[in-house]
């Protein structure tokens, strides 16, 4: 349950400090692609349980690379952490973007190095790179537009 708190609680703070940006977000977007901005909460909801249960599950094996993984885990979170007040607060875009593919990088590395501790929680993660990767195209869209 811990890492299942902890990831949603990181990521109330995040939308919390963001939230007079995230609330510009259609003006922000346009109407290209625009996913209506209630879709977001619900989905970063679902994805950080996911987050929390393959942590817990990498926290728990008796592996000898759950030390590394663990450190992944928290390094993105951290790198994610900062994502919505670099684009929502600061609007910085191009930024946000640059940002956004480290976080990718650190998830896919998050992903490989789970898979040598616990196959599960790698797999579980892979909806949360997916979601990652389609946020990097409304990012990159949102600075081509601003």
């Amino acid at each position: 349950m811990f890492f299942i708190v902890f990831a949603e609680a990181a990521g109330l703070l995040s939308g919390l400090l963001s939230r007079t940006g995230i609330q510009g977000y259609e003006d922000i977007m346009g109407n290209f692609l625009c996913l209506p901005a209630f879709v977001f909460p619900i989905a970063w909801t679902a994805l950080y349980v996911l987050m929390g249960i393959g942590a817990a599950r990498i926290w728990l094996a008796s592996s000898q690379n759950r030390i590394t993984a663990l450190l992944f885990f928290l390094l993105q979170m951290v790198v994610h952490f900062f994502w919505s007040p670099i684009f929502f607060c600061l609007q910085a875009f191009g930024w946000a973007l640059l940002w956004l593919s480290l976080l990718w990088l650190l998830i896919a590395l998050m992903i490989l190095s789970y898979r040598k501790v616990d196959r599960l929680a790698a797999w579980l993660q892979f909806p949360y790179l997916m979601w990652v990767t389609f946020c990097g195209h409304l990012n990159y869209i949102a600075w081509v537009l601003n």
